[in-house]
């Protein structure tokens, strides 16, 4: 995949390195020479020291044969320039940061994927980590419904019970799926049959139309969350 990275910054850095470690063919734009610097000394990747936001950077970058480009810098105005470029080029995947919420709807009328804020992302994984403490990881899922992985504990409802005698013993609510099984020695994940008996120790994702509620998350942790 031949990707094009606008921005070196915190975002894009972590991008890059993902990127290029990867395999991809990467590009990478950058305003500021000290960061442009850094990064050709750092990653295999081809870098232009100039300003993404002028037609002639995306033809030198190649765009016109890109098969995405991300833009991240920390304003939206770059961004949203650099957006409307890309579809000139025709470039299959345009993704972009947004910081103001206020200027979703624009990105949208010129039909880019978003990610929202990603210092609100991380505000809400932090106070996760406080309000939700046996919850691993997670993501929501439209306004209500979330995926979230939960290590199993000793004592808890679910704790050596099969998926089936969950379901017929209520513990588990019908909008509520377990979608794999970690456990330690198996690999791959097990696949979540109803002969299943779930294990302390298990690491499970699972998926909730009504999100990870602590009453949800006591079935599988036994813990009294806050």
């Amino acid at each position: 995949m031949y990707l094009i990275i606008v921005g070196a910054g915190d975002i894009g850095t972590p991008l890059i390195d993902i990127a290029t470690r990867s395999g991809h063919g990467v590009v990478v734009i950058e305003r500021d020479e000290v960061k442009a610097d850094r990064i050709a000394d750092e990653y295999d990747c081809l870098v232009l020291h100039t300003d993404a936001t002028i037609k002639k950077t995306l033809e030198d970058a190649g765009a016109d044969r890109a098969d995405a480009i991300i833009s991240t810098t920390d304003k939206d105005a770059t961004n949203i320039m650099v957006c409307l470029l890309a579809k000139e080029f025709d470039i299959p995947t345009i993704v972009s940061v947004v910081h103001n919420p206020e200027h979703m709807t624009l990105y949208k009328h010129i039909d880019v994927n978003l990610m929202k804020n990603p210092q609100q992302v991380i505000a809400e994984h932090l106070y996760r980590t406080v309000d939700r403490p046996a919850i691993v990881d997670y993501m929501r899922i439209g306004e209500e419904a979330e995926v979230f992985e939960i290590t199993v504990s000793e004592g808890a409802p679910i704790a050596n019970k099969t998926i089936n005698d969950s379901a017929t013993e209520d513990i588990i609510p019908d909008d509520v799926l377990i979608v794999a099984i970690e456990r330690e020695g198996e690999d791959p994940p097990i696949t979540p049959q109803g002969d299943v008996t779930i294990h302390p120790g298990d690491l499970l994702t699972v998926y909730s139309a009504f999100g990870a509620d602590p009453r949800l998350t006591e079935i599988f942790s036994h813990t009294s969350e806050r």
